[in-house]
């Protein structure tokens, strides 16, 4: 589906469907044997949804004929299911410092089919508690909260839904629904950039240095300098389209997502760079080492992972 300047999706369009990608990632690591994460919702959404494309990382295995034609198929994939479940990590551990720093406003934007609201200790038992705002597309948040409370399960926190499209005026809905500009807060942007202009990210870490009070932290899967090297994307295509002919022949009803498709290519400023330049202290980590502090070593085969930098910033 091509991208314009005010699209949206159901959750098995698009970049919706994108959402359930990464929860097939995130089922996939939960059910496997040693777990670094877990995520007991992601498979309910699965489920939910029914099959799709999004299925591709936690589908069974792939036709002999593939792996023998690519063999570097198979660990790219776990490659993937690694950096996700790292990012998740990364993510989990990273809100769970805040809060327990005394922080009470989270804001997760493109929230998708992020879970943390549910499966999160938020030291609820604690005087205010803990106000998580989600932010996303309307349908895509009322398929996460109808499915969940299908399911029986019930939020961790407060938690408060803020239906919008982070390229129209999310802070006056943010505002509107509770936030408060003169307390401090806790923000996230995982899995988001590659899918706004760049003026649209500009835009969007503005509004967050606007709202965020003294105090008030961020932590972002930012692209890694690699992000507008087109030669490296034309290959990643060619051999996944390969991939995706031969499947065609032997399993002709199971799709292979290609998220690029809906990336904005554009130049756009580091994420560090921008947060230090407005009074942030930064730091970088490249999406290697993390994986690497996780015990999770990428496999050595090309785009085993993506080269993304986690920047986090305290104002």
């Amino acid at each position: 589906m091509a991208r314009t300047d005010n699209d949206t999706w159901e959750i098995t369009e698009s970049v919706g469907a994108t959402a359930l990608g990464v929860a097939a990632a995130r089922a996939a690591e939960t059910e496997s044997e040693n777990p670094l994460i877990s995520d007991p919702f992601a498979r309910v959404f699965l489920d939910a949804a029914g099959e799709g494309l999004w299925n591709w990382f936690s589908a069974p295995g792939l036709p002999a004929e593939i792996v023998e034609a690519h063999p570097d198929l198979v660990p790219r994939m776990r490659g993937m299911v690694d950096y996700m479940a790292a990012r998740t990590s990364f993510f989990d551990q990273f809100f769970l410092d805040a809060t327990r720093a005394g922080v009470r406003q989270v804001v997760i934007l493109a929230a998708g089919l992020d879970s943390r609201a549910w499966r999160l200790a938020w030291n609820q038992g604690e005087p205010g508690g803990v106000t998580v705002y989600e932010l996303d597309q309307p349908r895509v948040l009322e398929f996460k909260s109808s499915t969940l409370r299908e399911h029986g399960a019930q939020p961790t926190c407060n938690l408060v839904p803020v239906p919008v499209d982070l390229r129209h005026d999310w802070p006056a809905a943010l505002r509107e629904a509770g936030f408060d500009p003169s307390a401090p807060s806790v923000w996230s942007a995982e899995g988001l950039l590659p899918f706004l202009p760049a003026a649209a990210q500009e835009l969007l870490f503005e509004r967050v240095h606007a709202l965020a009070a003294a105090g008030s932290r961020i932590a972002v899967e930012a692209p890694g300098a690699d992000f507008l090297d087109q030669a490296a994307h034309a290959k990643q295509r060619q051999n996944m389209q390969q991939v995706r002919d031969l499947m065609a022949k032997l399993q002709p009803e199971r799709d292979i997502p290609d998220v690029t498709d809906l990336w904005y290519f554009e130049e756009r400023e580091d994420v560090g760079d921008w947060l230090r330049g407005h009074g942030w202290n930064v730091t970088v980590t490249p999406a290697e080492a993390l994986m690497a502090s996780y015990g999770r070593t990428p496999p050595d085969v090309e785009d085993a992972a993506p080269k993304t930098l986690f920047t986090t910033g305290e104002k």
